[in-house]
């Protein structure tokens, strides 16, 4: 691979929605699926990045129908955690057949099929090439897979956060919805956080803005968005101190 096609960050973290995973239906685990973010992430490797990846539970459980019919919010959100932990399981297989080396670590022990979450484990895995998936959330109820996204991101000093979706960036309204939506290419995380936008929770901005953490939000099925944001290209919406 020739060096213009080597990544401009060293170390990235990459968010993903428990939808990213999911059948037609937006529900389950589709092998199809697992395989395209299998495609991404080999490809992303072989560029020289250090990929470190959490995945949401969306597509298994979503804590707030629980918590809507009574569900007390503690074990709702635990639910959410061991989905994580599954998709993560699922993520593993279809990377390794990738012929990529992977890790999941929990953080909520379950040694029998993940690793303890250990910082200094973890990225010693990503300094030998090895992918690293976090599961089990931040491994505390009340915090969202964005938050443990940003909270993994700065203990592992990744150099950037993408954050994955199925649109193009960030807007000032839903794009399906509004054929007359305004797309942002750029955003400070004061405006992220003051015009709620839905980037990531205020949690998770707010952990990125103190410790000056770019994120970049972008159509992960688009074609070449991936590889453009990692060689430091034009593509979704940048989210920085806009210095």
């Amino acid at each position: 691979m020739s060096a213009t096609q080597q990544s401009v960050y060293s170390r990235v973290l990459l968010k993903l929605s428990g939808e990213a995973l999911a059948g037609p239906q937006g529900v389950g685990i589709d092998p199809v699926n697992a395989e395209s973010i299998a495609a991404q992430v080999s490809e992303v490797v072989q560029m020289g990045v250090q990929l470190a990846i959490v995945i949401g539970a969306g597509n298994l459980w979503r804590g707030r129908t629980g918590i809507e019919r009574g569900m007390e919010r503690a074990n709702a959100d635990y639910m959410g955690m061991l989905g994580t932990v599954m998709n993560a399981l699922a993520l593993m297989d279809a990377i390794e057949r990738a012929n990529v080396q992977v890790r999941v670590q929990s953080a909520i022990e379950m040694r029998a099929v993940a690793e303890p979450y250990i910082r200094r484990r973890a990225i010693r895995h990503l300094e030998v090439g090895r992918v690293v998936i976090f599961s089990g959330g931040t491994g505390n109820p009340y915090f969202s897979t964005d938050t443990a996204a940003a909270l993994r991101a700065m203990e592992i000093g990744a150099n950037l956060v993408i954050k994955g979706t199925k649109v193009d960036g960030v807007y000032d309204s839903d794009p399906k919805k509004n054929p007359g939506a305004k797309r942002f290419d750029r955003l400070t995380y004061i405006d992220a956080l003051n015009l709620g936008l839905g980037v990531m929770d205020s949690t998770a901005i707010s952990l990125c803005m103190e410790n000056n953490m770019p994120i970049q939000v972008l159509d992960f099925w688009e074609e070449g968005a991936l590889r453009k944001a990692l060689l430091g290209e034009p593509v979704g919406t940048l989210v920085d101190s806009g210095k």
